[in-house]
C-alpha cells in the first residue's frame, strides 16, 4: 500500500465560482504544514553519487547521477521552476546544520585534480546512460529532506491542493550533500547574474532607443513649425488672398 498523509488546507480560504461556468472554480489555499503521499512506484527510491544542475529559461533540471560502474547514468531528473529552489537551498542548509549539531562535521569529499582538464557539459552527457523514461523528468516546487547518520533522504514534492504526493524519492551518503548544496546554490547565483545582466541589457536598449528618438528630433528642421503636418495650410492661405482681393 502507498504510504499516506494529510494535508491541511486553511479554512479560511474561500471558494469563489468562475464566470467561466458552473464547474470551474478559483481558490487560493494555504498549506499550515508540508507532507505528502508517497505512491508504490516512488516508495523505494534510487541511490545518487552527486547531481548535475541545469539552468533552463523558467526552471531547474537536477539530474542524480551514479557513477560507480559504466556506463554512468542519470539515476532521476527532477524539475524545479525557479521561485522553488531557494527554498531548496534553504531546506538543505537547515538539515545540514542539525546534521551536524547531532552528529558532528561532515567529512569533506576527496577535491578533484586542478590540473585535470574539465569535459563540456556535452562531453559529460555524452559519458552518460539517459533511459527514455527519465528524459522528461519529474516536476517538484516542494521538498521533504531527512537524514541518518550515514546518508540523507531528499524527497521531491507536487505540493498541489488536495494533496501533496511525493514524485521522485533520492539516497545520497551524507559526504555527497554538502558538494549538492554547492551546486544549487551555484545555479542559483548563474540565474541571479543572468537576470541581472538581461535588464541592464534592457535599461541599455531603452536609453539608446530614446537617445536616437532625441537626436532624431534634433536634426528635423521643421521639428517646431506647427503647420508642417497641415495639409490644407496653402489652400487656406490662397482662399484669404482671393477674398481680400
Amino acid at each position: 500500500m502507498s504510504e499516506e498523509s494529510e494535508q491541511n488546507p486553511d479554512p479560511a480560504d474561500e471558494t469563489e465560482r468562475s464566470e467561466q461556468g458552473p464547474e470551474v472554480f478559483g481558490q487560493q489555499v494555504k498549506h499550515r504544514q508540508l507532507s505528502a503521499r508517497v505512491p508504490d512506484a516512488v516508495g523505494r527510491g534510487v541511490f545518487s553519487t552527486g547531481a548535475i544542475v541545469l539552468t533552463g529559461g523558467t526552471e531547474f533540471v537536477i539530474d542524480f547521477l551514479v557513477r560507480m560502474a559504466r556506463p554512468y547514468q542519470v539515476a532521476s531528473r527532477v524539475i524545479v521552476p525557479h521561485a522553488a529552489m531557494m527554498q531548496l537551498i534553504r531546506a538543505l542548509e537547515d538539515n545540514i546544520r542539525k546534521y551536524e549539531d547531532r552528529f558532528g562535521s561532515i567529512e569533506a569529499m576527496p577535491k578533484a585534480d586542478p590540473n585535470a582538464k574539465r569535459p563540456s557539459i556535452q562531453e559529460v552527457y555524452d559519458d552518460l546512460k539517459l533511459p527514455d523514461e527519465i528524459l522528461s523528468g519529474v516536476y517538484a516546487n516542494a521538498c521533504i529532506i531527512g537524514h541518518s547518520p550515514a546518508e540523507f533522504v531528499l524527497d521531491f514534492v507536487t505540493n498541489f491542493f488536495p494533496r501533496s504526493a511525493v514524485s521522485a524519492r533520492l539516497y545520497l551518503s551524507s559526504r555527497q550533500v554538502p558538494q549538492l548544496l554547492k551546486g544549487f546554490q551555484h545555479a542559483a547565483q548563474q540565474l541571479q547574474q543572468r537576470r541581472a545582466q538581461q535588464q541592464q541589457q534592457q535599461q541599455d536598449q531603452y536609453y539608446t532607443q530614446r537617445q536616437e528618438e532625441s537626436d532624431k528630433d534634433a536634426d528635423d528642421p521643421d521639428r517646431d513649425d506647427p503647420d508642417r503636418d497641415d495639409p490644407d495650410r496653402d489652400d487656406d492661405v490662397r482662399d484669404e488672398d482671393e477674398e481680400s482681393r
